[in-house]
């Protein structure tokens, strides 16, 4: 899925063990709202992570859901986390899996992948979408992979009382414990819910971290973060979350990369590459989805 129609976010610098503050802009594309938090002007990556964007919380009468045509992507590897909804994933490489609250769809573009993502089995009730779409940036030697996808069920993903804190370990390792999910490089990837009053001290031993607030408020260095703010570790700082309220609260991080170009859904390490498959997109070189008729055309 690609929004990439939102405007950027505002970052500011602090002190203490947060570094900067990303405020997301808010995009209403209609159907629902989508808040993009990377690439920021200050902070295109954090870590592997190069895109971030938060969508919905959305309701939908019955009929009516997402519908994201064929599109293409190179150079990066996909999750959309659902909080809430499903959403049915195609691509052509004949994959077709709804991805459901909890469970994560690791989708490799590499060299270049096609997929659509429309409304899920709710289609015919009222139905709600809530949830996280991030990009990974592969490493350099991985760019140009083959293509792939692998689906994780909520059930083989680590879930951890920290605390009171309850932690799902997404991607990469945490408090002890691993994630099956295959990481290209460094990669954290965590969902955390807090009740009120409970503490949790990120881990330190990632080069990045990003700490992003989907619900609620928490306390960092006694200053206050509500929702839709990230706040990005000093280096070397180990960030500690204190929940004002009940909260839930997405931390990414890893190793940095070096820099990316992004132009729609391509992001590459070369602004050559990023032209080769804009010129493929437009002669339709790229594999088809199987039963769709339909596609984006690239972006003028």
């Amino acid at each position: 899925m690609s929004f990439q129609e939102a405007v950027e976010p505002q970052c500011s610098e602090t002190k203490g063990s947060v570094e900067l503050i990303i405020e997301p802009q808010v995009k209403d594309l209609g159907e629902f709202t989508v808040r993009r938090v990377l690439p920021a002007p200050e902070k295109r990556m954090v870590g592997s992570f190069v895109f971030f964007d938060h969508m919905g919380p959305a309701e939908f009468p019955p009929g009516e859901g997402v519908q994201v045509r064929p599109h293409p992507h190179i150079g990066i590897a996909t999750v959309t986390y659902l909080f809430e909804g499903e959403i049915m994933h195609r691509d052509n490489l004949g994959f077709v899996q709804p991805i459901q609250c909890g469970a994560v769809n690791l989708m490799t573009a590499g060299s270049g992948i096609v997929h659509s993502e429309r409304a899920g089995d709710d289609l015919d009730k009222t139905s709600r979408l809530h949830g996280i779409q991030s990009w990974m940036a592969l490493p350099i030697e991985e760019e140009e992979r083959e293509p792939a996808f692998q689906h994780y069920p909520a059930a083989d993903l680590p879930d951890l009382d920290i605390n009171g804190v309850s932690v799902r370990v997404i991607i990469g390792e945490a408090y002890g414990h691993a994630s099956p999910v295959r990481a290209y490089s460094s990669t954290l990837y965590l969902e955390c819910v807090m009740p009120r009053g409970s503490e949790l001290t990120l881990p330190d031993q990632y080069d990045e971290i990003g700490a992003y607030v989907v619900t609620g408020s928490v306390t960092i260095d006694g200053r206050s973060f509500g929702e839709g703010v990230m706040a990005v570790a000093s280096t070397g700082a180990a960030m500690t979350l204190t929940a004002e309220e009940e909260s839930r609260v997405m931390v990414v991080g890893g190793e940095p990369l070096g820099e990316r170009h992004i132009y729609w859904n391509f992001v590459s390490s070369s602004k050559e590459r990023i032209e080769q498959a804009k010129s493929e997109w437009r002669e339709r070189k790229f594999g088809k989805v199987p039963s769709e008729t339909e596609f984006i055309p690239l972006p003028d």
